[in-house]
């Protein structure tokens, strides 16, 4: 049995939608969550891709500093910038969320024609097209960066008409290229999938990391052998770079679970450590 907790971080609170799925598949099993919720680092979509990558590189180091066994990079924007290179430097196994997301979108697909919601960063990668045409070169991929959305959701007014209307405007090229599969290219906007299905209508199916993620975690828990105590009930804590109380009220609406006091960490000490 192996004790070590789960490491998973992201911009914000999207990736918890990734957490609660992978404390509902392995409800043993211990998770560190940070959150990059600092106003000078949140959010990741509009920076240039070498922040991105300082900002993966200063988590993942703290992350592994805890004896992590497994981090997952619960941030698409984070994964296209900076997962290769992480996987190259840590010896801890790290996890991203795009290749998983383009696996199921090609199996979705009857029209093969497949959109794509994310943040400017990802979309300037390009990771998407990639990741889908390497299963199915075919396949039509059409873009969308959807710069308002992230700050919208975090903002905690996930029902709001402010968001309604830049969810209907980001969607409306998607409409237009006749996608079938939409991937939600972000781990914030599976918090408003449902104002997303109701804009996409019931015959596009969503595609979310979420259960992808959850799933590949526990394969790689299993194959490595480093699973916990399956009798044993898990545990997780929190961490941010931004505001402790602020995090907190906004996650444990997301989370849907009771939050454990936030643990603050500066993120000049996160540069210096890095």
């Amino acid at each position: 049995m192996d004790p070590r907790p789960i490491g998973m971080f992201d911009s914000g609170v999207g990736g918890l939608t990734v957490l609660h799925e992978c404390l509902v598949t392995l409800p043993h099993e211990d998770f560190v969550y940070f959150g990059d919720s600092s106003p000078d680092r949140f959010p990741y979509g509009p920076k240039p891709a070498a922040t991105i990558r300082r900002f993966a590189h200063e988590i993942a180091t703290h992350l592994a500093a805890l004896d992590t066994k497994l981090v997952v990079v619960a941030c698409n924007a984070a994964t296209s910038a900076a997962l290769p290179e992480l996987q190259r430097e840590f010896g801890v196994p790290l996890i991203g969320v795009i290749t998983p997301e383009a696996r199921a979108a090609v199996q979705a697909t009857r029209n093969r024609r497949v959109g794509v919601m994310a943040t400017q960063a990802t979309v300037a990668s390009g990771r998407y097209p990639a990741a889908v045409h390497v299963l199915d070169a075919g396949i039509e991929v059409t873009q969308v960066a959807c710069p308002d959305l992230v700050p919208l959701i975090q903002s905690g007014d996930t029902h709001g008409h402010e968001l309604h209307e830049a969810a209907k405007t980001y969607a409306a090229p998607l409409k237009l290229a006749g996608a079938d599969t939409v991937i939600l290219g972000c781990t914030h906007y599976p918090l408003i999938r449902q104002m997303l299905q109701r804009i996409f209508g019931r015959d596009v199916t969503l595609i979310t990391s979420a259960e992808e993620i959850a799933r590949e975690v526990a394969e790689t828990i299993a194959r490595r052998g480093v699973g916990n105590d399956p009798a044993r009930e898990g545990d997780y804590r929190f961490l941010c770079t931004g505001d402790p109380a602020a995090f907190r009220d906004v996650a444990g609406r997301f989370l849907q679970l009771p939050l454990t006091a936030v643990e603050r960490v500066d993120a000049d000490a996160l540069r210096v450590a890095a």
